[in-house]
């Protein structure tokens, strides 16, 4: 293992031609904690590179590195965590939306506002920076700091299946395959689905103008009257660090200026820790991972939830390691469950007594399934775990289950079957050798593109024109408009031109007469 490192870090320090130390800004305005797992991968990599990274987010720092500064704003991260202290799984069981549609408006401006406003990040504006990373889930504040900064900025697009930075940037994104984020569609929909799918993108491109504007207001506030648009600042992006793959997400028609970065922090597996790897082995018939990931917390949920899942795991005849949050529930746990208020999760994923991973269907842990080769069992809460579970579904790696009318014998008989049934562990090794089919590993595709932008100074030459047309331009419906204009005039002057020569005629034969 210490030599496959070695040698991954040489492969990467030779990889590209040399580049300049460069003072890099990465920022991520995303509500939960994994926004910032892709962005710390990609720091690891340009650190090795000589780059200084100064990261700007919500969540405080979980570790040193030496070239990795982290800016956590106080304010910015107590805004986050009593925003975030919500009940997700009691709101999908009853069939409400998990996040209302204001308390999703105003996390932008509010989050914005507070972000702007703090000591620690006015403090940065004093710096200088070489180039900007921004998290393209929620860039808009952020393009705030780069138009003081006047540099070049790229995305680092955390939620893969969001594809409205790609779209601004002037990539190609048909309502017809192309499924909302939040919904549950694939990009194979009947004419019903493509309908509903239509309405929902533009609605939701409605309301983000109307976010955005409350954005750009409080932007405004922090930063000066004269800041330009959010939305024509995000026109000029430089590059798209995509965190999607054809092969687990959809394959894209993407511009010059996009890469596909899926799985940038997938790692393979190292040996559990003693306490763990020996629970585990008390089982003759393997285990089962469970994680809600960091957006979901397995310790809110309701107590009908809680209580169907233990009396499910007790009829398992296999092992559970459970992520649970805190320590309270320990009056009724069977003896073949272990919680932990964290797990490796990788090390687990890759371990070979893995039998399924019951997951909530975050972006993430769906491609570290992926990685590792692991059948999944899905309970979708929020946000983009709807189309991650529906693409899994597809594929033929997960079972995807609703909480809304979720049963104990459901959530029993779903395990079982990813389980004994091998196609879902064959098509999950099938989808694993796709993804790991790659000319350059994630990481150092990431690594050569930031540094090709620093190279040439933003790369600008790669930037598609069609960022620069109104949606009435780029479907050409102003060309269809004009057509028939010139049709309507020319069909009346022709038809005026043949009424005044049969009139000329008429009147020469009654002359003649």
């Amino acid at each position: 293992m210490i030599m496959k490192f070695a040698a991954g870090l040489v492969i990467l320090l030779l990889y590209v031609g040399n580049v300049h130390s460069a003072e890099i800004l990465m920022v991520t305005m995303g509500g939960t904690k994994s926004h910032k797992i892709p962005f710390w991968e990609l720091a690891r990599g340009l650190i090795v590179r000589g780059h200084n990274i100064t990261f700007l987010n919500g969540f405080p720092a979980d570790f040193e590195l030496n070239g990795l500064h982290e800016v956590t704003p106080v304010s910015f991260v107590e805004y986050i965590k009593n925003y975030t202290n919500w009940d997700l799984l009691g709101a999908r069981m009853n069939g409400e939306m998990p996040i209302s549609m204001w308390d999703a408006i105003r996390y932008a401006f509010q989050s914005c506002d507070v972000m702007l406003d703090d000591v620690e990040t006015k403090e940065l504006l004093n710096r200088n920076f070489d180039l900007a990373i921004l998290d393209g889930a929620f860039p808009e504040c952020a393009l705030g700091l780069v138009n003081i900064y006047k540099i070049p900025f790229m995305y680092m697009n955390t939620v893969g299946f969001y594809t409205g930075s790609l779209s601004m940037a002037g990539n190609p994104t048909p309502f017809s395959i192309t499924p909302n984020f939040f919904s549950s569609f694939t990009d194979n929909m009947n004419i019903i689905e493509r309908a509903m799918n239509t309405g929902i993108q533009i609605f939701s491109n409605m309301m983000h103008k109307v976010v955005v504007r409350l954005v750009y207001h409080k932007i405004q506030k922090n930063l000066g009257w004269n800041t330009i648009h959010p939305y024509d600042l995000s026109k000029n992006v430089s590059f798209i660090l995509q965190n999607g793959h054809a092969t687990v997400s959809y394959p894209r028609a993407l511009n010059p200026n996009v890469a596909e970065v899926a799985c940038i922090h997938c790692k393979e597996a190292v040996p559990l820790p003693s306490d763990l790897e020996s629970f585990i082995n008390s089982s003759e018939n393997g285990f089962i991972y469970v994680s809600m990931g960091s957006s979901v917390k397995a310790s809110n949920m309701p107590e009908k939830l809680r209580k169907m899942l233990v009396k499910t795991f007790a009829r398992l005849p296999y092992n559970v390691l459970w992520k649970w949050e805190d320590n309270q529930m320990s009056h009724d746990i069977p003896s073949n469950v272990m919680l932990s208020r964290w797990l490796p999760q990788q090390d687990i994923l890759g371990h070979k007594k893995l039998r399924a991973f019951i997951t909530h269907g975050g972006l993430l842990s769906m491609y570290e399934t992926v990685f590792h080769g692991v059948p999944v069992v899905t309970m979708p809460v929020f946000c983009d775990h709807d189309v991650n579970s529906a693409k899994a579904e597809v594929d033929g790696y997960a079972i995807k289950l609703h909480l809304e009318t979720l049963t104990a014998e459901q959530l029993y008989k779903a395990i079982l079957k990813v389980i004994h049934d091998p196609t879902y562990k064959t098509a999950a090794r099938t989808r694993q050798r796709l993804l790991r089919d790659q000319r350059s590993s994630p990481l150092e595709t990431a690594v050569y593109w930031t540094e090709y932008v620093l190279r040439h100074n933003g790369a600008y030459h790669l930037q598609s024109p069609a960022r620069n047309l109104s949606w009435m331009q780029y479907y050409l419906l102003d060309v269809a408009l004009l057509y028939f204009i010139v049709l309507f005039c020319s069909f009346h002057i022709v038809k005026r031109v043949l009424r005044h020569d049969v009139i000329e005629l008429l009147h020469k034969k009654h002359k003649k007469l």
